[in-house]
């Protein structure tokens, strides 16, 4: 259960205040606020040593609160210690996306023809363009395909072709993740429904019917590259293994039940595309060859151009759902403009902590991706605190945050707090972050910053278990706790 200070009492205790000034150096330890005339009620509350005791999360926490707008540090524990920032990340890649990328941005995905056009005819190769998309689905396929009809275009002579080369090949976001996972899907130029495939089940008789497909709202098409068998065992309730021109998995019938679904990671992103737009394509009469995959885009004319949303609406969709593929995409295409091709994602990643570096006023970051889901990122809360304050200049940050709304007791959110938050989540196995702004009753606006991370514990979780590990759940609602009671004790006794 949440224990917060209520709001009858902090509307109470603000009633009688007047404003505090800001440190104007880092402290060395918490600072208590000096107690003086009408700040006698800031006596009662709780000091954050207390409030990080009572949450018993083990391992370390720290935290660091400045203000917004001048950068006057007022509070900070471990506030240098590096911590895993877990989806904290992701309001770093999107500072870096939009100052390299811009915020009216957008990716293109084309097709192109070799060998020129004759008579509705592609005299060589029709190619697949990936144009570093995150947010590209079955949806923009369909509309390709039709408007290839439209073009005229009624066959092709030569092969169908993927060229994902924009980006590197990366199998999996996270080595360590398990297989199964649908937010640790592999990376590349091209990807489709943020490189997820949509597996279903349904027990008819002492049989199973599986489908694996690449639905939307509006379509549903069958997936070849995917294949899934249903295996007379308990555990583990997934195998995946590489079968060349195919995913191969296997689910354990045991953890079926009756029926049921769930997305599925892509390993293989070009091949994924080109399946579901070889099938987009026959309904609209254009018949292709099966696709192959090629890194380099040959030279042709181009037919067909999808063009997604601008860049500040992506950023936006990826902080509120924190999309792990959205991050490594549009990270690694600022890293391309920035300093060419990445060899890596763990390049990329390095690429951005250069920039934040000389950006930011941020040295002690070391990110290894742009997601935050790789578990050896680290991020200090004075960095992220310093990020905060250097975007709040120029506003490109708070205004496409999620607002974090105040609980209660029931973990209800409270309407009309007189906190307002806008900030980033994070949260891995036994690690929660949060970090962003925060707005007080009297208008003061601080950045703060919140890591907790019980590494120990984290470290015996087998990969197995690392989906839902015991505990986890327990631990990370506390930590969500005792970020609510770190706010509602600064907005108290620095936001009046």
């Amino acid at each position: 259960m949440l224990r917060t200070i209520s709001r009858r009492y902090f509307l109470a205790a603000l009633a009688g205040t007047t404003a505090t000034s800001a440190l104007a150096a880092p402290p060395a330890a918490s600072l208590r606020p000096q107690v003086r005339g009408g700040d006698h009620f800031k006596k009662a509350v709780a000091d954050p040593q207390a409030i990080v005791a009572q949450a018993k999360l083990g391992g370390q926490v720290s935290y660091a609160v400045a203000d917004a707008r001048t950068g006057a540090k007022l509070e900070g524990g471990n506030a240098r210690v590096g911590a895993p920032p877990a989806s904290v990340a992701k309001a770093v890649t999107a500072l870096y996306a939009l100052d390299i990328l811009g915020p009216t941005h957008r990716f293109a995905t084309r097709i192109i023809a070799t060998g020129g056009v004759s008579g509705g005819v592609v005299q060589g190769d029709l190619v697949l363009v990936g144009g570093g998309d995150p947010t590209l689905d079955t949806n923009a396929l369909a509309d390709m395909a039709a408007a290839l009809k439209a073009r005229g275009i009624r066959e092709v002579r030569g092969a169908f072709k993927v060229a994902d080369g924009m980006f590197p090949q990366v199998p999996t976001i996270d080595k360590d993740q398990p297989d199964h996972v649908g937010y640790s899907p592999a990376l590349s130029g091209i990807a489709l429904n943020f490189n997820r495939v949509h597996f279903e089940w349904k027990r008819q008789g002492g049989r199973y019917a599986v489908t694996m497909d690449a639905r939307t709202e509006r379509y549903r098409p069958a997936v070849a590259m995917a294949r899934m068998q249903v295996t007379e065992r308990r555990a583990p309730t997934y195998t995946y293994s590489d079968g060349g021109r195919t995913d191969t998995w296997t689910v354990a019938r045991g953890a079926l039940g009756n029926g049921g679904a769930r997305w599925l990671p892509v390993r293989k992103p070009g091949l994924y595309a080109g399946d579901v737009f070889q099938t987009l394509a026959r309904s609209q009469g254009i018949v292709l060859k099966n696709p192959t995959v090629v890194s380099r885009t040959p030279q042709g004319t181009t037919l067909v151009q999808h063009q997604s949303d601008d860049l500040r609406t992506i950023l936006r969709a990826m902080l509120r759902f924190s999309t792990n593929i959205t991050a490594e995409m549009v990270g690694m295409a600022a890293t391309a403009k920035r300093a060419g091709r990445p060899s890596s994602l763990r390049a990329s990643a390095s690429e951005m902590n250069r920039w934040a570096k000389a950006a930011l006023g941020t040295p002690n970051m070391r990110l290894v991706d742009h997601s935050g889901l790789g578990g050896s990122s680290e991020m200090t809360a004075d960095d992220m605190v310093a990020a905060l304050v250097k975007a709040r200049q120029s506003n490109v940050l708070r205004p496409i945050l999620k607002p974090i709304p105040m609980l209660d007791a029931n973990r209800r959110a409270i309407k009309n707090h007189p906190i307002e938050v806008h900030a980033k989540t994070g949260t891995l196995n036994f690690v929660s972050g949060l970090a962003g702004y925060m707005t007080a009753r009297d208008g003061t606006e601080l950045a703060f910053a919140i890591f907790a991370a019980d590494e120990a514990t984290r470290s015996r979780i087998s990969r197995a278990e690392r989906e839902r590990p015991q505990g986890a759940r327990s631990w990370n609602r506390r930590a969500k706790a005792m970020q609510q009671k770190l706010i509602e004790r600064w907005g108290a006794v620095y936001g009046s």
